[in-house]
């Protein structure tokens, strides 16, 4: 069993995960870069090595549970424990409409089910998977990339800066993925497990043209959660150790 710490991010390649990847690799952290395009994974390790880092592609489709299974026996077989699991990946396909979102009456059932199956079911299947490598390590840590824009309490709080931003599929899957952190953060309780829910910020990113955080701050909140101390929370719903509401 590698005496390493070893962390494992989806959607690894580009934005948030690539600059969480980084600043992991920064505290000498071996980073398993998940990807699901072999270019794009391997382009990433070698960026990521070139700069020093300890880094490794492993292929892994969000989306593809048989990548999940062959990822999931590499890193057994190769390093008998996995310490950090980082549920980077999600999608955001929803349109819009005279400049603001499509509202929930509109948005497609189709479109509800393809970000839901990435965001949440997708990802519960990854964390389900790696669970058990977890387990191994001795001080096994899980973040679930989640957004300010699931919290129910701010939606509904006028006060609140969204809350006239409805993005309703991709909003309530982050709702759920909200509620997956909770009740996995429960049962875990008892062990030296903690899992935690990540807001990384607006972060200027492919996915979100109007971001006003750089790519360094967006990562802060996932690297802090992923090497928090024995100490540390679990159960939480974090940006930049500030607690959001659920």
């Amino acid at each position: 069993m590698s005496e390493q710490k070893i962390a494992l991010i989806t959607g690894a390649n580009r934005g948030i995960g690539f600059e969480t990847a980084r600043q992991l690799g920064q505290q000498g952290i071996k980073v398993l870069v998940g990807a699901r395009s072999a270019e794009n994974g391997k382009e990433a390790e070698t960026k990521l090595r070139n700069e020093g880092f300890d880094a490794e592609f492993v292929l892994l489709d969000v989306d593809n549970e048989t990548t999940h299974a062959s990822a999931a026996k590499y890193i057994e077989e190769t390093y008998g424990k996995l310490d950090i699991l980082i549920n980077n990946a999600g999608i955001w396909i929803e349109g819009f409409e005279n400049g603001a979102p499509v509202p929930a009456s509109r948005t497609t059932v189709d479109i509800f089910r393809k970000t839901f199956d990435t965001n949440f079911f997708n990802t519960i299947a990854v964390t389900q998977t790696f669970l058990p490598l977890v387990k191994k390590a001795d001080a096994g840590r899980i973040v679930f990339l989640s957004s300010i824009l699931g919290s129910l309490g701010l939606h509904s709080d006028p006060a609140s800066p969204i809350y006239n931003y409805k993005v309703p599929a991709y909003n309530i899957s982050k709702t759920a993925l909200n509620g997956y952190a909770v009740h996995l953060a429960h049962e875990l309780k008892d062990t030296n497990i903690k899992v935690n829910a990540a807001h990384p910020g607006s972060v200027l990113t492919d996915m979100n043209a109007n971001g006003d955080l750089s790519l360094e701050e967006g990562a802060k909140t996932s690297v802090a959660l992923a090497t928090l101390g024995t100490d540390g929370y679990t159960g939480r719903f974090i940006h930049l150790g500030e607690e959001l509401p659920w």
